[in-house]
């Protein structure tokens, strides 16, 4: 009998927070009040957008 390790299922999606600066740095956030707080202290010029992993 096969292995049932895993691998052949359905993948799960994951949403991360990226924050684009408007030097073109990303960085990326579990959630999105992270993000946010990121963009605050780097001065509220970046944007923050959803991305599914």
């Amino acid at each position: 009998m096969g292995c049932n390790c895993g691998g052949r299922g359905p993948r799960r999606t994951v949403t991360v927070y990226r924050l684009i600066l408007p030097n073109g740095v990303t960085r990326d956030y579990v959630t999105l009040q992270e993000a946010d707080a990121a963009n605050r202290r780097e001065g509220g010029r970046g944007t923050v957008v959803a991305v599914n992993r």
